[in-house]
């Protein structure tokens, strides 16, 4: 009875693991408020940053291409992931229907200086950016149309609501 109790229990344990696990999968977390006051208050004259020095922006340079006048999804993904090929094909028709949003989807072998500044532990990591490069937030996991604009909502007209 006791090796009952315990595979039942066990079992439960699984069952809640796998639940909370699918719930934060491909979900939306933004960055704290008082994170992106921080970062426009260490903004230069003029408006510009030094986008360089700045661990919570990412350039152009970066990239490989311009970032969006609105949005831009940086997607960090692997050569060998099934959900970053479900979640590339998402974000780029995103992006192809709004304007001012732009997706790039960077391999994590080749850019790992992005992997250790963020904090990439999963791929696909998405980080979403707005018109000056700061990250406002990022998604972890497969993420579907849904998360996907409900993120992109969040970041609107290139500024994150506060």
């Amino acid at each position: 009875m006791d090796r009952v109790a315990l595979v039942l229990g066990v079992l439960a344990v699984a069952v809640v693991v796998g639940l909370v696990w699918r719930s934060r999968e491909g979900r939306f977390t933004a960055v704290a408020p008082a994170v992106l006051a921080a970062a426009e208050a260490s903004t230069g004259p003029g408006g510009a940053s030094d986008a360089d020095a700045r661990d919570d922006r990412v350039g152009a340079h970066e990239l490989g291409g311009p970032l969006g006048a609105r949005a831009t999804f940086l997607q960090l993904s692997s050569e060998v992931c099934t959900p970053c090929r479900r979640t590339r094909a998402v974000l780029a028709a995103v992006a192809a229907e709004h304007d001012g949003v732009s997706h790039v989807d960077l391999d994590v072998a080749e850019h790992l200086d992005l992997v250790r500044r963020f904090h990439v532990m999963r791929t696909p990591t998405v980080l979403l950016l707005d018109a000056s490069g700061a990250v406002v937030g990022r998604m972890s996991g497969a993420t579907d149309r849904r998360q996907a604009l409900a993120a992109l909502d969040s970041c609107r007209d290139g500024v994150a609501p506060r």
